[in-house]
C-alpha cells in the first residue's frame, strides 16, 4: 500500500506551504517507505508516498500522461493494466507501474473510465489544462481514503485522516465505489452492481462457477515483482486463499521471487487455536510456514500506536487490529511485501454466526448487502492499515469485484443454514471446493466452524484487554461517559479507554464522526436480536459469546436420535457435486 496526499485551490503557494505538505506527507511514510513524490501546479500539490510492488525500478509517482497535462497519485492496483494497455496502443507509457493506465485511460474516456479498472485503489488525478481534478474510490473500499475542506476553499484528499486532521476544518472518510468531480462540484456513485438495488437474486448455485471465478480472483493478486505470502489463520477463508494460490504456483511452475514454497504466517497466544489450526493447514498444502507469538501484555503496550495508525475506537477493530499489527512487523522483517488475506467472505456468504438465525432469504440477502457496505469502516479498515503501518500491502481476492458481483447474484436461499439439507454457513462456498478427487482441503478444515480473529489468537487476549481496561476506567467515568463523549457514548470500560486514546491523537468532531456508532457489537447486534431474543444477553463483541446460542440453534435442529456433535462431526453427509447439481435442478424448479 502507498500513501497519498493531494490537496487542490490553495490559497497559499508560498515554499513554506510546499514544506507543509511535504511534512503532512511524511505522517504516511509508513504506507510507503520505498520512495516519495511532490508534483506541484500552481495552487495545486500532488504527493505520494511509495510502496514499490510492480516495477520498483521505475514506477515512482506521481504518474503522468505523455505531455504531463494529467498527473495522478495512486494508492493500489490495478490488476487488469495489462488488458487495459491493449485499449491504449496509441498512448506512450513511461513506466511499467499498474497504475499508468489511469492518467492515460481519463485522456481517452474521460471520467466515466472508473469502472473499467479491476482492483483495489483510491486516486486523485489533476487535469492541469483546466485545472480540473477527480478522486476515486475502489468498489468496496478496500483502500482507505479521505476527504477533506480547509478555510482557505481548498480541497484535501489523503489515505490516513492523520494526513488532513489537523489542516482541515471538517473532513469524512470517502465513500467507496464513488468518484468526486470538481467539475460538477460533488460526488456520484460509479459501483452500481444488480445486488445493489432491493431486488432479491436468483441465479440458481453453480459450484464449480463459484470455485473457478475464486481461482481467478486469487491468481490476479499474485501478480507482483517482490516476495509474498498468505495470512493464515487456520480457519475456511484464509485456508481457501492458500490452498488456491499454492496449488497454482505448483501447477504454473511459476518463478517464486522467494524459496521454493508458498510462505504462510500466523500469529497467536502460545496454544491459541489459530496457531493449531494454521500449522495444521500448511502441513496439508506444505507450505513454508511462520508461526508467531506474542503476549497479551506485548499487545497491550502496543494499543496507542494501534489506535494511532488504525484512525477508529470500534472495539472488534481494535482487538483483530493488534495481533495482526504486530504480525504485520514480523512479516516485513522477513523481507516481505505483500500478502493475500481471507477478508470479505463473511459479509457475503452470511458466515457471521447469527446469520444462523436468519428467518427467510430475504433478510438474509439484505443483511450481506448492509455487511458488504460497511465493511470499508471495518474489516478493510483493519486488514489495510494493520498491514500498511509496517509497509505490508494485504490484498482480499473474495473481495474481487467479479467474484463478488458471481457470488452476490447467487440465490439467497442457497445461502441460507439449513441442518435439514446438510448446510451449516458459507455451505456454497465449503462446497465448491469439496473436490473428492483432487481435495484443496481436508473435509474437517473445510467443514470448520467459524472462530472470531480476535478469539482465534487466544482467548485470554480479550480477557487481557479487558482486565486492563478496568484497571484504567473507573464506575464513576463510565457513568458520566455520555456527557464527555455525547457522541457515539462508548457503553463499556473496554470502549471508553479506547475512545480516551482516540481523542488523544484526533480530537477534532469531524474524526470521531468517520468511526460509526461508536463501540460496535459485532455482527450486528440489532439484527441479530431482531432474529433471535436469546442474542440480546450478548453484551460482549466478542465472537465466543455467541457461541452458545449458535451450538444451541444446531441441536434444536439436529435430526432426531442424532445428537449436535454428531450432527456437525457426520461430514459424509454433505451432498457431492453431483448430488448438488441434482438439487440444483429441483431447486430451480421451485423457484
Amino acid at each position: 500500500m502507498c500513501g497519498i496526499l493531494a490537496v487542490l485551490g490553495c490559497a497559499d503557494t508560498s515554499l513554506a506551504k510546499r514544506s507543509r505538505i511535504i511534512e503532512l506527507s511524511r505522517r504516511l511514510r509508513h504506507r510507503g517507505p520505498d520512495w516519495s513524490g511532490l508534483h506541484c501546479h500552481e495552487d495545486c500539490y500532488l504527493a505520494h508516498q511509495r510502496l514499490a510492488i510492480m516495477d520498483p525500478a521505475s514506477g515512482d509517482q506521481p504518474l503522468f500522461n505523455e505531455d504531463k497535462s494529467v498527473v495522478v497519485t495512486v494508492n493500489g492496483e490495478i490488476y487488469n493494466h495489462e488488458e487495459l494497455r491493449l485499449k491504449l496502443k496509441s498512448h506512450k507509457f513511461h513506466t511499467g507501474s499498474d497504475c499508468e493506465v489511469i492518467a492515460h485511460l481519463y485522456e481517452e474516456y474521460g471520467e466515466e473510465f472508473v469502472d473499467m479498472l479491476d482492483g483495489m485503489f483510491s486516486f486523485v488525478l489533476l487535469d492541469t489544462r483546466d485545472k480540473s481534478f477527480i478522486a476515486a474510490r475502489d468498489a468496496i473500499g478496500i483502500t482507505p481514503l479521505y476527504m477533506g475542506w480547509g478555510l482557505d476553499g481548498s480541497i484535501w484528499f489523503a489515505s490516513e485522516m492523520k494526513a488532513l486532521s489537523d489542516d482541515c476544518e471538517r473532513f469524512i472518510s470517502f465513500p467507496p465505489g464513488h468518484i468526486y468531480s470538481s467539475k460538477t462540484g460533488g460526488l456520484r456513485r460509479w459501483y452500481n452492481p444488480d445486488w445493489f438495488s432491493e431486488q432479491i437474486p436468483s441465479t440458481p448455485y453453480d459450484a464449480l462457477v463459484l470455485r473457478h471465478a475464486f481461482e481467478e480472483a486469487v491468481v490476479k493478486r499474485l501478480m507482483t515483482d517482490v516476495p509474498f505470502g498468505v495470512l493464515l489463520s487456520g480457519g475456511l477463508d484464509s485456508s481457501l486463499v492458500a490452498a488456491v494460490a499454492s496449488r497454482h504456483l505448483a501447477e504454473t511452475k511459476v518463478a517464486k521471487q522467494w524459496g521454493s514454497q508458498l510462505h504462510t504466517f500466523c500469529i497467536g497466544l502460545k496454544g491459541s487455536p489459530d496457531l493449531k489450526a494454521a500449522r495444521e493447514v500448511a502441513d496439508y498444502l506444505g507450505t513454508y510456514h511462520h508461526e508467531f507469538h506474542f503476549t497479551v501484555q506485548e499487545g497491550i503496550d502496543a494499543l496507542e500506536e494501534v489506535i494511532h495508525h488504525i484512525e477508529t475506537y470500534d472495539v472488534t477493530t481494535i482487538r483483530a487490529s493488534t495481533p495482526m499489527f504486530l504480525m504485520s512487523r514480523k512479516i516485513k522483517s522477513l523481507g516481505v511485501k505483500m500478502v493475500l488475506s481471507g477478508e470479505g467472505s463473511d459479509e457475503i456468504f452470511g458466515g457471521y454466526l447469527y446469520f444462523h438465525k436468519a428467518p427467510n432469504k430475504e433478510e438474509f440477502h439484505e443483511e450481506t448487502c448492509r455487511k458488504i457496505k460497511a465493511l470499508h469502516l471495518y474489516d478493510c479498515l483493519r486488514a489495510n492499515k494493520s498491514t500498511s503501518a509496517w509497509g505490508l500491502e494485504a490484498r482480499v481476492p473474495f473481495l474481487d469485484k467479479s467474484f463478488l458481483n458471481l457470488a452476490m447474484a447467487i440465490d439467497p436461499e442457497w445461502k441460507m443454514i439449513r441442518r435439514d439439507l446438510g448446510r451449516i454457513e458459507k455451505w456454497v462456498l465449503r462446497n465448491a471446493f469439496d473436490d473428492d478427487e483432487k481435495p484443496y482441503l481436508p473435509k474437517h478444515i473445510l467443514y470448520r466452524q467459524k472462530e472470531q480473529f480476535s478469539d482465534g489468537v487466544g482467548y485470554s487476549w480479550i480477557d487481557g484487554l479487558k482486565d486492563h481496561a478496568n484497571d484504567h476506567v473507573s464506575d464513576a467515568m463510565l457513568m458520566n461517559a455520555s456527557f464527555v463523549y455525547p457522541e457515539n457514548t462508548p457503553t463499556t470500560k473496554e470502549a471508553y479507554y479506547y475512545r480516551t486514546i482516540f481523542e488523544k491523537f484526533y480530537p477534532k468532531n469531524a474524526a470521531r464522526s468517520t468511526v460509526p456508532g461508536g463501540p460496535s457489537i459485532a455482527c450486528s447486534t440489532a439484527k441479530a436480536v431482531e432474529w433471535d431474543a436469546a442474542w440480546s444477553k450478548n453484551l460482549d463483541p466478542s465472537g465466543r459469546a455467541a457461541l452458545g446460542v449458535h451450538a444451541a440453534a444446531y441441536k434444536e435442529e439436529a435430526p432426531q436420535n442424532v445428537s449436535a456433535s454428531e450432527n456437525l462431526a457426520s461430514l459424509d453427509s454433505f451432498p457431492s457435486q453431483k448430488e448438488i447439481a441434482t438439487e440444483a435442478t429441483a431447486m430451480a424448479v421451485v423457484l
